[in-house]
């Protein structure tokens, strides 16, 4: 039966393996970095879009007086 873990005795045998991790860790990096942009993204275009709301309901004072 094959052990359960395999440790080679050439090393050589683990630079494949950590080339694939380094490759998806920096993957998981940049589609991390794509959603936090894109949050900011939609973040900032709600609240233009918030704004402008609250300027054709004539609420932006209202609104302005609760933060207070």
């Amino acid at each position: 039966m094959m052990p359960f873990l395999y440790f080679p005795e050439n090393k050589l045998e683990y630079i494949p393996a950590g080339i694939t991790c380094l490759l998806f860790i920096i993957g998981a990096f940049l589609t991390w970095r794509a959603f936090m942009r894109a949050s900011k993204r939609e973040l900032k275009q709600f609240q233009e879009m918030e704004q402008r709301i609250d300027q054709i309901n004539g609420t932006a004072e209202s609104n302005s007086n609760l933060l207070k």
